[in-house]
């Protein structure tokens, strides 16, 4: 009996928190929306500027609530795009699931409102942007990083000339990293196990799809163990020369240039008739 009394205050408090938090929100937006100086010429430029001044503050709520009044009070106003991105970077600054939801909710709406707008390519670098934050760790699924490549891929195809593209390519480089690192992690599984025909297979399809895979220097030098391990040194010897070739620094060099050297040795003996050291 006592429990179910505590459960029912619970609620309770919960229901009155939910209610109070709506009525803040309310007071809130009724506050802004009556912020506007009597006689103030341009109000849609000033609440545009009180909701810049609070994003740049990281005040959530509060520079929303101005991007909002501009956006549903102001529906001519020059300053309503601008104030519809500032909308959904209010959402990816506050970075929750719920918020993330929304933010590339309002950059997706942003590209069907205004496809040519000069900022455009903003909106799509932002829907990049929210997707990689979502991103998860190499051993988890990565649907959210095949988004996000998909999204800058299609930012670069669209504003090659954008400012924003050197931090697009350096973002779309991690995503494809990740992917790849998803991918070598699961032919190492198959190296673990003895399984080389599925190791050699998964990596050789990593490097076909992204040969700029950062991390190509342990592919390069697995991929070879696995071929020897199956009985193919011939085609081993190319992946550990490519490691040499591509990298200065790797923490496979050494062993890299002991199995070259083993591997060419191996050839000349074969070929001469002599046995290799």
């Amino acid at each position: 009996m006592q429990m179910a009394v505590g459960s029912a205050r619970l609620v309770t408090r919960l229901a009155w928190l939910v209610v109070a938090a709506a009525v803040a929100a309310s007071g809130c937006a009724q506050t802004v929306r009556n912020s506007v100086p009597p006689g103030t010429a341009q109000p849609d430029q000033y609440l545009f500027e009180r909701g810049t001044e609070a994003l740049n503050e990281k005040k959530w709520v509060t520079a929303r609530e101005f991007f909002k009044s501009v956006t549903e009070t102001y529906t001519q106003s020059p300053y309503r795009p601008d104030a519809k991105l500032g909308v959904g970077d209010t959402y990816l600054g506050e970075g929750t699931a719920e918020a993330l939801v929304l933010a590339l909710n309002e950059f997706q709406e942003f590209l069907s409102f205004y496809p040519t707008h000069a900022r455009a390519d903003y909106a799509q670098y932002k829907v990049g942007m929210t997707h990689h934050r979502q991103m998860r760790s190499a051993g988890r699924d990565q649907t959210e990083t095949r988004a996000t490549i998909t999204a800058f891929e299609g930012f670069l195809t669209r504003y090659p000339n954008s400012k924003l593209r050197p931090d697009v390519e350096a973002r779309l480089r991690e995503a494809k990293d990740r992917i790849g690192e998803h991918e070598y992690g699961v032919g190492r599984y198959y190296y673990s196990i003895r399984w080389y025909p599925a190791a050699i297979e998964r990596w050789k399809t990593l490097l076909k799809q992204d040969p700029a895979y950062s991390g190509r220097d342990v592919v390069y030098f697995f991929l070879g163990e696995s071929l020897i391990k199956m009985g193919n040194s011939p085609e081993a010897l190319p992946y550990f020369e490519r490691l040499v070739t591509e990298f200065e620094q790797s923490e496979y060099l050494h062993e890299a240039r002991a199995r070259i050297e083993q591997l060419k040795a191996t050839d000349a003996a074969a070929n001469t008739g002599k046995p290799s050291r």
